[in-house]
């Protein structure tokens, strides 16, 4: 196997504003690659400024990766990719946790928006790659597929929000940050030597559409309030809400539970049901989870036949389970090794072999364990 790519491409980098996309870009042009620079527009009224260190679409990351594009000498432009990023993004995100689900948006924006949309547009456009400053690597085989790889350094490995890509978009994606093993400081001194503004720019954190970091403040003027009942496992009220979508599978912490339970331990968020608008709470035992039922399954390669055992991740910091999965009738059932919790349907779950991105799904169902751990 050998890392990609062996000739000169023209790559398009996708410069968000950040330091890690402006290093990728510096390394692709660096290594011989014509490199043209391209900043996303995913909002249609950017703010002037960040809030704090979150976010990633304002007027501010606009004008910071076009003078890191100047800096490294490529071309840039600005694409205005608003509405496709509303529909398959924002509306998506706000319609899971509509349903009771818990999306993760970075998966969908990868899936839907970099490696589609904007791939799609390079493609047209002569391009041979899209590039990013995700951590992940892509392998290329004596064959000539390719696969998609854990980054070299575990610390900052990114390749779970990343697991939705196909064989075919892996073959169009470049990402110069994971196969080096170097400290986020390393990465940050890299750039001020290369005289990139952003070296000391703080990073993004949480969803970039969600500045201030207030999910339930964002959702709670999409959907409106919706009072409803919080419940025990015995159907007793024990609390009342304001809207069934601002709460999450595990979730221990902003319950305002009125009273403790009779054991006096803690009650975690257990089952969110938007039908009747009602959240059923309980103890952490009852987070045990022994299987799932995952759908939409996309797979980097070709698709695993008959059961398996692989490790997997269920959230993007999250570490790695030993499970068994099976493609059945265009799902995926998995059985874990051993009993995990917090899982929520509506997020992914990402399937490794070693290091290798098998491939990813959205949970949909979860069956629990019925006995109380010994």
């Amino acid at each position: 196997m050998t890392k990609t790519s062996p000739r000169p491409l023209r790559v398009l980098a996708a410069m968000s504003g950040g330091v890690d996309s402006a290093v990728a870009a510096a390394r692709a042009a660096e290594a011989g690659h014509d490199v043209t620079g391209v900043h996303l527009a995913l909002s249609a009224n950017p703010q002037s400024f960040r809030t704090g260190a979150r976010g990633c679409c304002t007027i501010e990351d606009s004008r910071d990766a076009r003078r890191a594009a100047d800096v490294i000498g490529i071309p840039f432009y600005v694409w205005d990719l608003a509405e496709r990023f509303r529909e398959d993004v924002v509306e998506d995100f706000v319609a899971e946790y509509e349903a009771g689900r818990t999306p993760n948006p970075c998966l969908r924006c990868n899936e839907k928006i970099k490696f589609a949309a904007l791939l799609d547009k390079a493609l047209a456009l002569g391009f041979d790659a899209v590039c990013t400053g995700h951590y992940a690597t892509v392998v290329l085989n004596e064959d000539g597929s390719r696969e998609l790889h854990r980054a070299s350094d575990m610390a900052k490995d990114q390749s779970y929000v990343l697991g939705v890509l196909d064989e075919k978009q892996l073959a169009h994606a470049m990402f110069p940050l994971g196969d080096t093993l170097t400290t986020k400081d390393e990465i940050r001194a890299e750039a001020e030597r290369r005289g990139l503004a952003v070296a000391k720019k703080p990073d993004s954190h949480d969803i970039c559409f969600i500045a201030d970091g207030d999910t339930q403040g964002f959702l709670a003027k999409r959907l409106g309030k919706a009072e409803g009942d919080i419940v025990d496992e015995s159907g007793t009220k024990v609390g009342s809400h304001e809207g069934a979508y601002g709460f999450t599978i595990g979730q221990r912490k902003g319950l305002r539970i009125g009273h403790p339970a009779a054991d006096g331990k803690p009650r975690y968020v257990l089952d969110i049901s938007p039908v009747n608008n009602t959240v059923t709470v309980g103890p952490v035992e009852a987070l045990d989870v022994t299987g799932l039922t995952a759908i939409k399954p996309r797979w980097c390669g070709d698709a695993p036949v008959g059961p398996g055992t692989y490790t997997a991740q269920l959230r993007a910091h999250g570490g790695e389970t030993e499970v068994t999965a099976e493609p059945v009738d265009g799902e995926l059932v998995v059985s874990f090794a051993e009993p995990v919790r917090g899982v929520a349907p509506g997020q992914a779950i990402v399937l490794y072999d070693g290091t290798r991105v098998v491939g990813s799904a959205t949970i949909a169902t979860t069956t629990r364990r019925t006995e109380a751990p010994v």
